[in-house]
């Protein structure tokens, strides 16, 4: 048994039965807006994939390991960081929390520095209070600290000086990123001279410590602003050959500098795509180092830090953040990253507590402890699917890197606005999905829980930009949240002196009231009004009786498109001087019930942002 081969009692199928298999069942239905994604990212993913069509993709010869770096740069085992990032409040309680969170698991840890302990840290040089007793030679140590980097980093070398320690001991990054700094808030941290001198500085005198990264380029920035998958990839590309052009023409070797770089990404729940970009970015970057000429293969490695996304978070429905950032954490670490960081799930709008922050550390570790995601070097191999994907992602990029350097390169690109447009572009289409209802945010516009008041746990402002430049050099990259147009509704009801009653008028066909019914109480729980629902009435006298009893703000009808010719404008009579009446539906009568002066239809064509803003506007809901 050992020689026969599986199924091979089963005759073989072509291509071209399925597809005629596949045509017989759509029944005249189109296949191309059937089956064809036409995906936000500029191509096309078919209905299935078969072996054939992993015929030609020139990066299938390549193992784990090897050039150009696809399958990653780890020939055994597919083994991460583990990143959990903290708020330096103090020198001393950053260091408790870190040694908690690795004593619970973390092996990587980023110090997030605001501007005052920044102060601290530069006049005392004391570096070592936050860093007491963590093995650098066992734990990775990441400083989050801008235009700042190069002072951390020196307090750093100091650090590990005292210790005895060789430079190529201890591991971690620095997140100095001028141009991120310019996409962000319009300018370089002081100008783009003096950065760049600064990182040529880092670099240089910092080439004894191979396993630290001084500069990351912050590819989540694009994303985090509503750019695609393909977009972020493409414009970090830019940005990295910015990068590179600068340096090597200072003097640097490419080799002495890609060691030295770091891309941090943002993963969200694009989940197969996910995955196919971080492994197109290692092929990109292979692609682009090679056109400096390195004298090492080990040069095009690329280094990838990776964390979950924060424009799909969610401050309604919160703890469903969890869900969202578990895929996002098996995409990165299927993608094969080399640290991930899960934000905890309340870090939107509260100072995260142990709970938050335990949970977003389990996150990883189940997945390697219990589900051994670190145990396969590049488990999506060979997929035909992820593998067309990945080609697919790795040429539109690419398109997208050669489009920015004809505008004359990363810099020259944001001043003109290409960037900012093609972003912007990019962020509309989401938004507009999201409004429409195309694109669901569980319990923000789609199955929202009534009941729940985010003013009960809001402590912080959940969207909160970076701060613009003083003088601009270019437009900057707006973050946004997809739920934020959505939260603004809810939360000005929930701030309004009353919550409005809408009540359901359920009559006629069963089945139909019922799905409208469904479909109205969702549609107006995304505003946080409060909903009735009804098993049904035997007349509308009976049903407005029963809303006026409720205190019924808006009453909605809800019945089959053949029974509203009678019962919408016999409610509306009842009802004009107690509620707005609205109907459910978009029934072929509709301009009939206009004459008869209903006013408001509310449907899955209805623009719901625009539709609920009416309603409070109209209850006088400030």
């Amino acid at each position: 048994m050992k020689d026969k081969k599986l199924f091979e009692e089963f005759p073989q199928t072509s291509t071209q039965e399925w597809e005629e298999r596949i045509k017989a069942d759509l029944k005249g239905a189109d296949y191309e807006k059937k089956l064809v994604w036409h995906t936000n990212e500029g191509f096309q993913v078919k209905p299935y994939y078969r072996a054939e069509d992993l015929e030609g993709l020139e990066h299938l010869a390549n193992l784990p390991g090897d050039p150009p770096f696809l399958r990653g740069h780890k020939a055994n085992g597919n083994k991460w960081r583990i990143r959990q990032n903290i708020a330096v409040d103090s020198l001393e309680s950053g260091n408790a929390t870190a040694l908690n969170a690795i004593d619970k698991g973390a092996t990587a840890i980023g110090f997030v520095f605001p501007e005052g302990v920044l102060n601290t840290v530069n006049t005392s040089g004391n570096l070592s209070l936050l860093i007491k007793d963590i093995d650098l030679t066992k734990i990775e140590v990441s400083f989050i600290a801008g235009e700042h980097s190069s002072t951390i980093l020196d307090l750093f070398s100091d650090v590990l000086n005292k210790k005895g320690l060789n430079a190529d001991q201890a591991s971690g990054s620095t997140d100095f990123d001028p141009l991120g700094q310019l996409a962000l808030t319009g300018n370089f941290y002081q100008s783009e001279e003096k950065d760049f001198n600064a990182l040529e500085d880092m670099m240089g005198k910092n080439k004894n410590k191979p396993c630290f990264r001084f500069l990351t380029i912050h590819g989540s920035h694009f994303h985090n602003a509503g750019g695609s998958l393909v977009q972020e990839l493409g414009f970090t590309l830019s940005a990295a050959a910015t990068y590179l052009n600068k340096l090597t023409e200072a003097g640097l070797s490419i080799d002495d500098v890609t060691p030295h770089i770091q891309i941090n990404f943002a993963t969200g729940t694009n989940y197969f795509l996910e995955i196919a970009k971080i492994r197109a970015t290692r092929w990109l970057w292979s692609k682009l180092v090679d056109a400096y000429h390195p004298a090492k293969e080990s040069s095009k490695i690329c280094y990838i830090h990776s964390e979950t996304a924060d424009w799909n978070k969610t401050i309604y429905d919160p703890y469903v953040n969890m869900l969202r950032t578990t895929t996002e954490n098996m995409s990165a670490a299927i993608g094969g990253v080399d640290s991930f960081t899960v934000k905890p799930f309340d870090d939107l709008f509260r100072n995260t507590s142990r709970f938050s922050e335990r949970i977003a550390r389990n996150t990883q570790i189940v997945l390697q402890e219990e589900s051994y995601f670190d145990k396969i070097t590049d488990p999506a191999g060979g997929s035909y699917y992820i593998e067309n994907v990945t080609a697919s992602i790795a040429e539109a990029a690419w398109k997208i890197f050669l489009e920015t350097e004809e505008k004359g390169g990363f810099t020259e690109a944001m001043k003109n606005g290409f960037i900012l447009g093609e972003i912007t572009r990019s962020a509309n289409n989401l938004k507009k999905m999201i409004a429409q209802r195309r694109m669901t945010l569980l319990g923000t516009n789609q199955y929202p829980n009534a009941e729940e008041k985010a003013t009960d746990i809001l402590e912080k402002e959940p969207t909160k930009a970076p701060a613009e430049a003083a003088e601009k050099i270019a437009t900057p990259l707006k973050p946004f949240r997809g739920a934020e147009l959505f939260e603004s509704l809810r939360l000005r009801t929930e701030k309004s002196d009353k919550t409005p009653v809408v009540f359901m008028l359920t009559i006629g066909n069963p089945v139909m009231r019922k799905a409208r019914a469904t479909f109205a109480s969702g549609f107006f729980a995304c505003a946080g009004f409060q909903i009735i629902d009804n098993l049904g009435f035997n007349s509308v006298i009976e049903g407005a009786a029963a809303a006026r009893k409720a205190n019924a703000d808006i009453v909605v009808v809800c019945s089959a498109d053949e029974e509203y010719a009678t019962v919408a404008p016999e409610a509306l009579k009842i009802l004009k001087e107690d509620a707005i009446v609205a109907v459910a539906g978009a029934p072929a009568t509709m301009e009939q019930l206009k004459a008869e002066g209903l006013e408001h239809f509310i449907h899955v064509k209805t623009n719901i942002l625009e539709s609920l803003g009416n309603f409070q506007d109209l209850l006088n809901i400030k």
